[in-house]
Order: structure tokens, then C-alpha cells, then sequence
């Protein structure tokens, strides 16, 4: 996901991608907890993903 993808969406839009990201990370975790993760690169891509998103937001003058 781009930034100036994420620059085009709506507010309520990015907000509910953060929320879906979130709770991706979180299972993320819980898979890298059991060791069941197979691909260990997506935990950082989903964090620079939200931070992605949580820039935008900021940017549009949201907290």
C-alpha cells in the first residue's frame, strides 16, 4: 500500500484500515507466539503499514 493511495481515501476509510491492521498485527503476534508464523516479514510490513496510515491521518488533522 502506497501513500498517495492513502492520501485519496476518506477519513472513516483509513480509520477503519487502521482497525484492520491492528487486529492483523494482533494475530500476527499470537502466531509468532505459537510458532505457527511461516512468514516472519509480514509482522513488519503491517507495521509500516499502519504507521503509513497513522501518518496520513495526522496529516489530515485526525487523532
Amino acid at each position: 500500500m502506497k501513500a498517495s493511495e492513502l492520501k485519496s481515501r476518506s477519513v472513516e476509510d483509513l480509520q477503519a484500515e487502521l482497525m484492520s491492521l491492528t487486529k492483523a498485527q494482533f494475530g500476527l503476534r499470537m502466531q509468532l507466539a505459537t510458532q505457527q508464523l511461516t512468514n516472519n516479514s509480514m509482522l513488519g510490513k503491517v507495521r509500516r503499514d499502519i504507521a503509513r496510515v497513522k501518518t496520513v491521518l495526522a496529516e489530515k488533522g485526525v487523532q
